[in-house]
């Protein structure tokens, strides 16, 4: 299950518990399909198919996507979509969002992007839009507006996305019963009463890992198009997609997120005159919550974005089912483990996982690598095991395809003590006690010195990195300030993590070979196993 090739590196890992192989097989080329398998509609007409595989003009759709993102990791998510959707993206000056621009076959692949928490479409983008004096102004504009915007492309990109959703949730039901049927097959007597309990809990658990998107681990090119779909839809799936999509009054609300200081309304007051306007234009209904289209209305001091919303929950909640006081999120998880640029074969180790969303996401989207979890508390390992078992239990419910799996262990361990050889460990990711929720702001300094030292021992000397978050700053920056000859301060990103003003640290590791205090006295590592 190792990360390493040949078993030319041994780590020494005192307690470690594997894993099964896990299936990450993507069904992005499936879902694509899905994606795309419908009758686009505009004003309740749908978009004709030519004969002869003419391809629909909904073909070369091209679109603004916008994407919140982790903010401090802007430029992580554009060079994601550089790297994976080959588009230009551009950082917005309202921290935390990026654009760029697609084509709508290309909508599977954006929901697969790992840096990116919510999804939109740009209606249109006004960067220099001027306010009136008055606030009764203002809000008349913004009525006036909603009957001059572009819809006709954006509702296209929403409605192949919502029905994308659907299919997406009914395959997913039919998973779970089909998983189910074949877990219950072939059993006694004896497993009736074990396997009704394990329902109550599987059923739960499962609502969470099945996500809408599929797994997007994804290596493959996809080069499914819009019109090779709409030409195959009028086959036997043609009633129920005409079922699908027959047209009704849609629900609606609208979002206003406003930052700057110089504008004369709220947000409450914009979405409001904005909303009923958008009312009186569609005729659609108001609902603030169980609403079909979400209206964004984005305002960043002169820059004014409207767009239609693609996704109902962030796409952070993917990897998680057995969540802890300090749960990591996904999409920042990413981040972090993108700044050490893992190489093949490279050992990463979390030495305070918690709940394992670090190692978990680095071992989904960096195959090649092996990731250990470890923590010095039982409950988070066995959190970080029960996090691992459930992407495992989601590979099963799936069309059960084997893979190579996942290479990550986890193990419980003293961060101060780590059971490694030294300079056995290539990058060290890791999201430090704040002194808040878990610890204290006294202990950490004795803690975070503590840390730096073992992670320098373990680390190898001129190639090792290490990827740290905190937002004890002050006595972080104490305690690098002592380990000058083991430690080199790269790169600081600053971040907001649920309203903490937090840093993540990219450390380089010199050059110079860690000497312990007891090898002076002719002292050893502790005993260990070698992996």
């Amino acid at each position: 299950m190792g990360g390493t090739e040949g078993g030319q590196r041994r780590l020494c890992v005192e307690t470690v518990r594997p894993f099964r192989s896990i299936s990450i097989m993507s069904d992005t080329q499936e879902a694509t399909s899905e994606h795309l398998d419908v009758n686009l509609h505009e004003n309740k007409n749908p978009v004709p198919v030519m004969e002869g595989g003419v391809r629909s003009e909904s073909e070369h759709l091209q679109v603004t996507i916008g994407a919140t993102v982790p903010t401090g990791f802007e430029q992580t998510a554009a060079d994601e979509v550089r790297e994976k959707l080959k588009s230009s993206c551009r950082i917005s000056k309202d921290r935390g969002k990026i654009y760029f621009d697609i084509a709508v076959e290309s909508l599977a692949k954006v929901h697969c992007l790992r840096s990116v928490d919510n999804l939109f479409v740009v209606v249109q983008e006004f960067k220099d839009y001027q306010f009136k004096a008055t606030k009764e102004e203002v809000l008349r504009d913004f009525e006036e507006l909603a009957g001059k915007l572009p819809w006709s492309d954006p509702l296209k990109v929403w409605q192949i996305n919502t029905t994308f959703k659907k299919k997406k949730a009914k395959r997913r039901k039919a998973n779970q019963s089909a998983g189910k049927e074949k877990a219950d097959c072939g059993q006694g007597d004896k497993a009736d009463e074990k396997d009704g309990k394990k329902k109550h809990a599987s059923s739960t658990s499962e609502s969470h890992i099945l996500d809408y998107y599929e797994n997007p681990a994804i290596k493959e090119e996809i080069s499914t198009l819009v019109g090779d779909v709409l030409a195959s839809s009028k086959d036997e799936t043609g009633q129920s997609l005409r079922e699908e999509t027959e047209p009704q009054v849609q629900k609606f609300r609208v979002t206003c997120n406003r930052a700057g200081e110089k504008h004369c309304f709220t947000s409450n007051e914009a979405a409001r005159d904005f909303g009923g306007a958008i009312q009186e234009y569609f005729k659609w209904k108001a609902d603030m919550t169980n609403f079909d289209v979400e209206v964004l209305l984005n305002i960043h001091d002169n820059e004014v974005i409207v767009a239609i919303a693609l996704t109902e929950e962030s796409l952070h909640r993917r990897n998680i089912t057995h969540f802890g006081p300090t749960t990591l999120r996904s999409t920042l998880a990413y981040g972090m483990l993108r700044l050490c640029e893992p190489k093949p074969t490279d050992v990463i180790v979390d030495p305070m996982c918690g709940t394992g969303a670090i190692p978990i996401e680095g071992a989904t989207e960096w195959s090649h690598c092996y990731h250990i979890a470890g923590d010095n508390n039982p409950l988070a390992v066995n959190r970080a095991a029960n996090n691992i078992s459930s992407l495992l239990t989601k590979s099963q419910i799936k069309d059960g395809k084997t893979s190579w799996g996942l290479p990550i262990d986890a193990v419980q361990w003293d961060i101060c003590n780590l059971p490694l050889r030294t300079a056995s460990v290539d990058i060290i990711v890791t999201d430090m006690p704040f002194g808040k929720r878990m610890g204290s702001k006294k202990r950490n300094w004795n803690l975070y010195p503590a840390c730096l030292r073992e992670m320098s021992r373990v680390c190898r000397p001129g190639t090792g990195r290490a990827v740290l978050l905190t937002q004890d700053k002050k006595c972080f920056t104490k305690a690098l300030s002592g380990m000058g000859h083991v430690w080199r301060k790269v790169h600081t990103v600053w971040v907001n993590i649920g309203g903490l003003h937090a840093a993540v640290y990219l450390l380089k590791r010199t050059p110079q070979a860690f000497v312990h205090p007891s090898d002076q006295d002719g002292g050893r590592d502790p005993p260990c196993v070698s992996l």
